[in-house]
């Protein structure tokens, strides 16, 4: 830790945080801070490439299920 940063100024920072956000924000910002890490990390790793191709091959298999669930809801309406 740097000489000119005390622990004064970590808990003014740390407030000065608080107020900016909101309490209600901060657990949201954490999250999103340690996900991003985690990627980061498994990127520089290589780890995780399986799983990252698994998570698109599922999500696009979802998006063909659900163009084929709404293209049967709009063929139903359509008929008389």
């Amino acid at each position: 830790m740097p000489g000119w940063i005390g622990p004064w100024e970590i808990a003014i920072l740390l407030l000065v945080i608080l107020l900016v956000f909101g309490p209600k924000r901060l657990p949201e910002m954490g999250r999103s801070l340690g996900k991003g890490l985690r990627e980061f990390k498994n990127s520089v790793t290589g780890k995780g490439e399986r799983s990252l191709k698994e998570e698109l091959a599922s999500a696009v298999e979802a998006d063909e299920e659900e163009e084929t669930v709404s293209a049967r809801v709009r063929e139903r309406d359509t008929v008389p």
